[in-house]
């Protein structure tokens, strides 16, 4: 027997209405749960922007003014590639610095077009030989008074802290996110067993005519999937909503230079939305498969 569009879109959507309020409930569930997975995933993201200038072992950056003359960043460049004390260093240029800018920025334009290059300092990023927080502390200071030189900005302890405070806080949200998902999909496969209960009757006279299990079961399933299709919806509306204002209470770089930095970049939120949506269908599948296998007696 072939199952017709205008039958699944009848039967599901009467099943969801039979009992809206655990139907709701379900669908809040699973919607909060995926709005805190949604939050980690922007919270490693931003964090990772952030510190992207300190990857590949950079300790500290030596900001230059942006007045400085070529005279003034040679002669640093040249100290710093003669130092015993320095394992690497990288000059990055005000159009190289822009580029950078841009890409962290990609998502507010308006900010982009208010800053050329020339608003941007050059600077050095430097990799020491001793990576102990003091002598990195000792090593950046003896720059930050030479000319051409605006301000020294370390890695060090903060840096670190930011990156093991937020993988703390991405592990407990996902920690707290799996129960919760896990609570969703009980709630759907709870949902979907009220619903063939109400229908024993209806589904026995279906199955004594010749309906196959298939007929039967694939209403039921597709209910779970759009329970944590809309909830996946939710949780992407809830995170779009809320990242101007997250973006609005971060402090500014002026106030911390290590994080000024944190963005999370059109492409990586289209990422987790996606993400999102094919972890809702997932809930929703499982609750409502494991549902029909194992109550439906057909």
């Amino acid at each position: 027997m072939p199952v017709k569009f205008d039958y699944l879109v009848r039967e599901t959507t009467s099943n969801l209405g039979r009992n809206v309020t655990i139907t709701l409930a379900s669908i809040m569930t699973v919607a909060v749960s995926l709005a805190l997975v949604g939050a980690s995933l922007m919270l490693r993201s931003g964090v990772e922007n952030a510190t992207k200038r300190w990857q590949g072992g950079i300790e500290f950056v030596v900001f230059l003014r942006i007045d400085a003359t070529q005279q003034q960043i040679d002669s640093l460049g040249n100290d710093l590639e003669e130092s015993p004390e320095v394992s690497k260093v990288v000059f990055v240029d005000q159009q190289q610095a822009y580029s950078e800018f841009k890409s962290l920025f990609a998502d507010s334009p308006e900010l982009i077009d208010s800053v050329t290059a020339e608003d941007l300092p050059p600077s050095f990023r430097i990799e020491p030989v001793n990576k102990d927080v003091d002598a990195v502390e000792a090593l950046g200071l003896t720059y930050e008074g030479r000319s051409g030189v605006d301000q020294v900005v370390f890695a060090s302890k903060t840096i670190r802290l930011i990156q093991q405070l937020s993988s703390r806080l991405t592990v407990g949200i996902f920690v707290i996110a799996a129960f919760l998902l896990g609570a969703a999909g009980l709630l759907i496969l709870n949902t979907i067993r009220m619903a063939m209960f109400a229908r024993r009757r209806e589904i026995e006279v279906m199955k004594l005519v010749g309906a196959t299990n298939w007929f039967i079961r694939v209403p039921f399933m597709l209910e779970g999937l759009v329970q944590g299709l809309i909830g996946a919806f939710l949780a992407i509306g809830a995170l779009a909503a809320f990242k101007p204002f997250f973006q609005k209470w971060l402090p500014s770089a002026q106030d911390i230079p290590l994080v000024g930095g944190f963005q999370v970049s059109g492409g990586e939120m289209t990422v987790i939305f996606i993400t999102l949506g094919i972890v809702g269908i997932a809930i929703g599948a499982i609750g409502a498969g494991i549902a029909v296998s194992r109550f439906l007696d057909v």
